[in-house]
């Protein structure tokens, strides 16, 4: 028998501590975050439908993105035990320079119409981090204006050739006479992706009001108070700014772009480069021996051709292909901590972050991009503890299996089926 007795109200007080009350409801929400998609929900509940979809959405029917997502969900780690690890070195050298982290943020456009703060606030962010930021051709922030923010951090560049060459040359410069150090080379974005979310919801630059978007603002009055009574919404290095997403990508863009152009903003830019969007071996392969100083593995996080390669997936064979001195980042899909700790471990010297900045922008302005952040750090800094490793290069493809959902089907195997 449980010898029974009536409680003891010491011992009660105790084990009953009352949580402090936290009145400052920003960061209320924000602590309430733990992952990056307890921010994408808080997001979506602040953000109007049009802007938020305009982040959270992908080309046609979203598959790309799903993959890339899946493809790090179908991930098995292989832990060392009796292999103590009480204190983990995140730092990295990327690109001739440090991180103290293994991602930085990825470049973003229209950045300030998620929320106010936009570029100034991912650039702070990163800065205090001590990570890259990298900023849009089509960022709402001036390359001088990231610069000032962010006076003594990495600051990166991405570029799209346009159909007005001088454009994208004068950028070049700018940046380069700004101190930004890398240059990324965009080169999976000829014409705009289909982009269905963003046309069923008629998102343009700047918005338009329909009565739709009036009643979807209405429980969000903190987002148009933002955006009514600050600066201006406009994309600070391009004068065009009428149209929609895809119009204005389509009349900015250039399907000719080659590697001609690439020769020519090697000759401009006197810093580091690399191209963005690469999505198969042959081109990784070409692009090294061409000489540039790296690639990112990318299908532009599902927003251009949907149904393309899985960059996560794509890693380990470009790896071998290129040999271990030639720089490899991957972005697209990156959710969580483990994501990331999976890329390094298959071979990616450095990932980007894009929808996961954007979701904490959205979520909380620059405090929701610290979050990001943090969490991010957190979940790196615990996987690699669990997996018996104290810094990023004892990660070996040892620790990690991708488990395969999507098995390529060999003419073989199809003429069989055909029999």
């Amino acid at each position: 028998m449980v010898q029974r007795q009536l409680p003891n109200p010491a011992e009660l007080l105790e084990l009953m501590k009352f949580k402090k009350p936290e009145f400052d409801g920003k960061k209320r929400r924000l602590d309430s975050a733990l992952t990056i998609d307890d921010l994408r929900t808080i997001a979506k509940r602040r953000t109007p439908k049009a802007a938020f979809d305009y982040t959270d959405g992908a080309a046609e029917g979203e598959l790309s993105l799903t993959r890339a997502r899946q493809a790090f969900q179908d991930v098995e780690f292989h832990p060392g035990i009796l292999r103590p690890a009480p204190s983990v070195d995140t730092s990295v050298e990327i690109l001739g320079g440090p991180s103290a982290l293994p991602f930085g943020i990825a470049p973003t456009g229209f950045t300030r119409l998620m929320q106010t703060e936009g570029e100034v606030a991912g650039a702070g962010a990163a800065a205090a981090a001590g990570i890259p930021f990298t900023l849009s051709t089509l960022g709402t922030t001036s390359i001088e204006g990231v610069k000032a923010t962010n006076p003594h951090g990495r600051n990166w560049f991405q570029l799209y050739v346009m159909r007005d060459r001088e454009i994208s040359y004068e950028l070049t410069r700018r940046a380069a006479a700004a101190g930004f150090d890398t240059l990324q080379f965009t080169v999976d974005t000829p014409v705009a992706g289909a982009r269905l979310r963003d046309k069923r919801n008629g998102f343009s630059i700047p918005p338009q009001l329909t009565l739709g978007t009036i009643i979807n603002a209405i429980p969000r009055p903190w987002w148009w108070y933002d955006f009514l009574t600050t600066p201006k919404l406009e994309f600070a290095s391009l004068s065009t700014t009428g149209g929609t997403v895809g119009e204005l990508l389509d009349a900015a863009m250039d399907p000719t772009i080659s590697y001609d152009d690439l020769a020519v903003i090697r000759d401009i830019w006197p810093g580091k480069i690399v191209i963005k969007g690469v999505q198969n071996v042959e081109d990784s392969v070409r692009l090294r021996d061409a000489g540039v100083d790296g690639i990112v593995l990318s299908n532009h996080g599902g927003r251009q051709l949907d149904r393309a390669p899985i960059p996560f997936h794509l890693l380990p064979e470009v790896r071998k292909a290129v040999g271990d001195d030639f720089t490899v980042m991957i972005d697209t899909g990156i959710m969580n901590g483990a994501d990331i700790v999976a890329a390094v471990a298959l071979g990616a010297d450095f990932t980007l972050i894009g929808r996961a900045y954007l979701y904490g922008l959205m979520a909380g302005g620059r405090a929701g991009v610290d979050r990001t952040i943090s969490i991010l750090r957190t979940e790196i800094e615990r996987t690699m503890r669990l997996l018996g490793v104290a810094s990023l290069a004892e990660l070996e493809p040892a620790h990690v299996t991708q488990l395969t959902r999507l098995v390529p089907v060999t003419r073989a195997a199809s003429d069989a089926v055909v029999r």
